[in-house]
C-alpha cells in the first residue's frame, strides 16, 4: 500500500529585526487528528463522506478514504460489468473531492478481507476516529450488519456508525434540520455530543439534549442533576436549542421526542462486551424513520512509542466547548499583515479606532512604542484615528516624551475627578474609555522592548473581519531574563501559577486562553462600556469573566503576537498581582452563587520581609475595587452625545444607561 509522506517545515516568518530564540524544540509537531472512512460503492460514499469531512474539519484534522474494490468470486461477464460500473461511479465521486483527503485504494477478495485491511490501516495510520455504515437497504454488504464484529468489543479508535434514514438517502444531509441527542452518564456521551455538534454545524440544524429518567422506587440523586453537569455545553453550543429532562420509558420517550427530529445520535451500550447493539438500539432502528448514529469510544489507545496501551480518559463537557473555541477563535498576527485591507474594512464598516497607552514611569520605552506605532498605523496606513497616553502619575519624563511626539496626554487621576481616583492600571483603562473616541478600542502596554505594529493590528484584525467578535486578547512567548540570560518561555509566572489554574477550576470555558493577563487587547466600545472594570491588576481577569458572562465565549478571540520582551517584575510585585487576581475570581464567584466568601480584612496581604538578622511582616492593602460600567455615568453619555452631534461617532444616539447593581464608585 502506498504511503503518504508528510514533511513539517518550520515557519520562516521571523522578521529580520527580531532574533530567533536560541532554544528551539527539535521535536516534530503533533500529528493531526485522523479520521478514516472505508467505502465500497458510490451510494455508501455519498451518504457518509459529508459527515466524515465535517468531523475532520471540527478537529482541524486529516481525512483518509479507503476505497475497497471487491473481486467477484463468482458470476459471469454481466456481474463483472456491474462491478466495474459501480467502481467507476465511486471513483468519479471521490475524484471530484480528492483534494480534501488521502485516497487509498485496495483490492479485496471478500468483505472479510476488506475489513482486515480496514483494521490494519487503523493501526498503521494511528486513526483516531472511523465513520462506517450500519447495514441497511441503503448500504452494501461491507457495512456493519449485526454490529457484532469482534473488533467492536474494544475498538482501537473511536467509532461513528451511521444508519441512514429514508430522507437522507433521497435528499442528502440537508434533510436533517433537527438533531436529538439522548444524554446519559456514559463514557460515550461526549463523543455523541461532538458528532452532533459537527453535524448540526454542517447542515445548520438545531440540537436537542434529552435526559430520560426511568421510574424507580428511589430516585438517584444524580438523575435530576445530570444535565447540570453539561451546563458549560448548554451555555456555549450555538446550535443547542433545547435541553429536556423527563421521567418515563427510555425507548418510548426517545421515539416520541424523535418524531420532531430527523437524526438521532446515541452512545453505544456499556453493558455489552461483544456487540454494540442492544434491545433499545434494535427497537429504535426498527421504528425511528430518520438517521440513527451510534458512537463508541475506543477502550484503549496505543502510546506514541507504539508499546504500552493507555486508558482512554473520559472528557469533561468543557473540553468540547474549549477545543471548538480554540480552533475557531485563535488567530495569528500574520493573518492581518495586509494593512491596506484592514483600512478598507474599517472604512467599509464606518468605524473609528482608538489606541490607549496606559503608562507609569516608562520613559525608557514609551518613545519607541509611540514612534513605531504612529509611523506604521497612522502615517503610512491610517488604521488608527487617534492614539492617547493615559498616564497614572509618572515622576519621570514619560508624559513629556509622549507630548513631544505629538500625541494627547491625560493623567487618569484628573479624568472624571468627581468620581475620585484609585491607583492601578484598571482605573486608568476605565477612565480612558471616557477619553477615547473610537468605536473600536485597543490597549497595549508601554514597556514593550521589541515593539512591532503587529501588537496593535494583530488584536484589531479579528474585530474588523469578524463582526461576531467583541473582544480580542493577544498572546505570545515571554522570555525571562535570569542571571543575565534570556530563558525562552520562562515569563508569565503569574499567568501559569495563578490565573490559568483559577480559570480552569472555576471558569473552564476560559481555559483555552494562552495569555489571559496579556496587556495587549481590543474590544468594541458598545461591549466595553457595558462592563465594570476592576481598578488594579485584576482588570484583565475581570474583563474576561464578564465578557464570558454577558456575551458568551464565542464573542472572545485570541491572536498570536509571536514574542514579547519587556521588563520582568520582582517576585514581591508578582505576589501582589496574584493576590489581586484571586480577589477578582472570588468576587465573581460570590456574584455567581450569591454568597459572601471574602471579608474586608482579607484584602490586606502580609508580605514577608527580611534583613540579614531577622524576618518581619509588612502588611500591604491590595484592594481590587470595582468601577461601574462606563455607560452608567451621565457624563459619559453626554460626551458620546456631543461627539455624535459633531460627527465624530457613527451613531447620533447617546447610549442608554443599563440597570447595574453591585459595583462601586468613589
Amino acid at each position: 500500500m502506498p504511503k503518504t509522506v508528510r514533511i513539517f517545515v518550520p515557519s520562516p516568518e521571523w522578521p529580520q529585526e527580531e532574533p530567533r530564540p536560541q532554544a528551539i524544540s527539535q521535536e516534530l509537531p503533533e500529528r493531526p487528528y485522523r479520521v478514516l472512512l472505508p467505502v465500497i460503492n458510490r451510494q455508501e460514499a455519498a451518504a457518509l463522506l459529508p459527515l466524515a469531512w465535517a468531523l475532520t474539519e471540527a478537529h482541524s484534522g486529516e481525512l483518509f478514504v479507503l476505497q475497497g474494490e471487491l473481486i467477484p468470486q463468482t458470476g459471469g461477464p454481466q456481474e463483472a460489468g456491474e462491478e466495474a460500473a459501480e467502481t467507476s461511479a465511486l471513483e468519479e465521486l471521490l475524484s471530484a473531492q480528492a483534494d480534501r483527503f488521502v485516497w487509498i485504494q485496495e483490492e479485496a477478495g471478500s468483505p472479510t478481507e476488506f475489513w482486515n485491511q480496514v483494521w490494519r490501516l487503523v493501526d498503521e495510520e494511528e486513526i483516531d476516529l472511523m465513520v462506517v455504515g450500519w447495514s441497511s437497504s441503503a448500504l452494501p454488504e461491507t457495512a456493519l450488519g449485526d454490529l457484532e464484529h469482534p473488533w467492536l468489543a474494544s475498538p482501537p479508535c473511536d467509532l461513528v456508525i451511521v444508519r441512514p434514514g429514508r430522507d437522507l438517502v433521497q435528499r442528502g444531509w440537508e434533510a436533517v434540520q433537527r438533531v436529538l441527542v439522548p444524554v446519559r452518564d456514559s463514557p460515550h456521551a461526549m463523543l455523541a455530543i461532538r458528532v452532533a455538534d459537527a453535524l448540526a454545524e454542517m447542515v445548520h440544524a438545531s440540537l436537542t439534549f434529552l435526559h430520560v429518567i426511568e421510574p424507580a422506587p428511589v430516585e438517584s440523586p444524580r438523575d435530576g442533576d445530570l444535565l447540570a453537569g453539561f451546563a458549560t455545553l448548554v451555555r456555549n453550543l450555538a446550535r443547542l436549542n433545547r435541553s429536556i429532562t423527563t421521567v418515563g420509558d427510555v425507548t418510548q420517550t426517545i421515539l416520541e421526542e424523535g418524531k420532531e427530529h430527523q437524526a438521532l445520535i446515541l452512545g453505544a451500550p456499556t453493558s455489552q462486551e461483544e456487540a454494540i447493539t442492544s434491545p433499545l438500539l434494535q427497537a429504535i432502528a426498527e421504528q425511528f424513520p430518520g438517521t440513527v448514529i451510534v458512537v463508541k469510544r475506543q477502550r484503549r489507545r496505543r502510546a506514541r512509542d507504539g508499546t504500552t496501551p493507555l486508558p482512554v480518559q473520559h472528557e469533561r463537557p468543557a473540553v468540547l466547548v474549549v477545543n471548538k473555541w480554540f480552533t475557531e477563535n485563535t488567530f495569528h498576527s500574520r493573518d492581518f499583515e495586509n494593512l491596506e485591507e484592514l483600512v478598507r474594512l474599517k472604512e467599509e464598516q464606518g468605524l473609528t479606532i482608538s489606541l490607549g497607552l496606559p503608562a507609569l514611569n516608562e520613559e525608557e520605552t514609551v518613545g519607541h512604542v509611540i514612534q513605531t506605532v504612529k509611523t506604521a498605523l497612522m502615517e503610512q496606513f491610517p488604521l488608527l484615528d487617534e492614539m492617547v497616553l493615559i498616564d497614572s502619575g509618572s515622576v519621570d519624563y514619560t508624559r513629556e516624551i509622549a507630548a513631544d511626539l505629538g500625541i494627547p496626554v491625560y493623567i487618569h487621576q484628573e479624568v472624571l475627578p468627581q468620581y475620585g481616583a484609585y491607583h492601578g492600571k484598571g482605573e486608568a483603562l476605565w477612565k480612558s474609555l471616557h477619553v477615547l473616541k473610537g468605536d473600536l478600542i485597543a490597549w497595549i502596554d508601554t514597556d514593550i522592548v521589541n515593539i512591532h505594529p503587529r501588537f496593535v493590528y494583530g488584536v484589531l484584525g479579528p474585530l474588523l473581519r469578524e463582526p461576531r467578535l467583541q473582544y480580542v486578547k493577544g498572546f505570545y512567548r515571554r522570555p525571562l531574563r535570569s542571571n543575565g540570560k534570556l530563558v525562552a518561555g520562562g515569563g508569565g509566572r503569574v499567568t501559569e501559577l495563578t490565573a490559568r489554574p483559577l480559570l480552569n477550576l472555576f471558569f473552564p470555558e476560559l481555559s483555552g486562553l494562552v495569555q489571559p493577563l496579556s496587556g495587549e487587547y481590543a474590544g468594541r466600545r458598545s461591549a466595553l462600556e457595558q462592563l465594570p472594570f476592576f481598578t488594579g491588576y485584576g482588570v484583565e481577569t475581570g474583563l474576561l469573566i464578564d465578557f464570558l458572562g454577558k456575551f458568551g465565549l464565542q464573542s472572545i478571540a485570541q491572536v498570536d503576537l509571536k514574542e514579547r520582551v519587556h521588563h520582568n517584575q520582582s517576585l514581591r510585585a508578582l505576589s501582589q498581582m496574584s493576590f489581586a487576581i484571586i480577589q477578582v475570581v472570588i468576587a465573581r464567584l460570590e456574584q455567581r452563587f450569591n454568597v459572601r466568601l471574602l471579608e474586608e480584612v482579607n484584602k490586606t496581604m502580609n508580605l514577608i520581609r527580611y534583613r540579614p538578622d531577622r524576618f518581619y511582616l509588612e502588611p500591604v492593602e491590595i484592594r481590587e475595587r470595582e468601577r461601574p460600567p462606563m455607560v452608567s455615568l451621565p457624563e459619559y453619555r453626554a460626551r458620546r452625545q456631543e461627539l455624535a452631534a459633531a460627527g465624530q461617532t457613527p451613531s447620533s444616539e447617546a447610549p442608554e444607561a443599563p440597570a447595574q447593581e453591585g459595583t462601586e464608585s468613589a
